[in-house]
């Protein structure tokens, strides 16, 4: 079957698109021209998704995600990173692990401090700016693998949502062996809504997360095993979630 693929938009376009729709696509390039990182500086972050630790919070009973997450601060061309912390949603947000104090190991420290990470977060943190104005944002970042070891692999098993943030970034990392995984995003007072997949490793998809809801759909290997590499950030104004 035809993976129907997204439309993308120019950087230039993107505070247009995100106020008309809630939701915008970069292709590769167009995230290199955002973010001044060349495509070949943010792919030589990949390797790290190879070490990330199971996620055991999967109240499904699942061991198809793996996970890192580490948060961070930006006020203008600053980036902190914070203390460490749980992740923690409101079950409004996430009925499935919303309410829970979720602990996962870090980013690794040469990850975090990588000048192609902090240049992505810096510039998203400009787009948040743009959209809501201007203020520090406080980031949560996610490395995810999700797996087909068990047959199926579930981006987000907490069905179509909203993150309870101001922006949500999902970098589609890579694509290995796989079918399904299609982009869902709808309108989140409506009935409009898209469906695309993300093929092409280093685009980006953008939400404004107070008007549109999303999900991703399961995913099952064409052989043996694959999996689904995905980078999240989240921008959120006036502190953390659970502070």
């Amino acid at each position: 079957m035809d993976q129907l693929r997204p439309a993308y938009t120019y950087p230039d376009q993107l505070p247009s698109l995100l106020r008309q729709q809630g939701y915008a696509v970069l292709s590769p390039q167009g995230v290199a021209e955002l973010t001044g990182c060349a495509v070949p500086e943010l792919v030589a972050l990949q390797p790290s998704w190879d070490d990330l630790p199971p996620d055991n919070y999967l109240k499904d009973g699942g061991r198809y995600r793996r996970r890192r997450h580490s948060c961070f601060v930006v006020q203008g061309s600053e980036v902190t990173q914070a203390p460490h912390r749980a992740h923690w949603q409101p079950v409004e947000y996430n009925a499935l692990h919303g309410g829970m104090q979720r602990w996962f190991e870090p980013v690794a420290p040469e990850v975090a401090s990588a000048p192609p990470w902090t240049c992505v977060l810096r510039e998203l943190a400009r787009v948040a700016s743009g959209l809501k104005g201007v203020q520090p944002w406080y980031v949560e970042a996610h490395q995810f693998r999700i797996d087909t070891e068990g047959g199926i692999g579930r981006p987000t098993p907490e069905g179509a949502h909203r993150d309870g943030v101001d922006l949500v970034a999902v970098f589609l990392v890579g694509r290995y062996g796989i079918k399904g995984g299609e982009t869902r995003v709808f309108q989140a007072d409506g009935p409009a809504g898209q469906r695309f997949t993300m093929a092409e490793p280093w685009s980006l998809l953008l939400l404004d997360d107070e008007r549109v809801i999303h999900e991703s759909t399961p995913i099952q290997p064409l052989q043996g095993r694959g999996h689904r590499d995905t980078l999240v950030l989240t921008y959120r104004a006036g502190g953390f979630q659970g502070e």
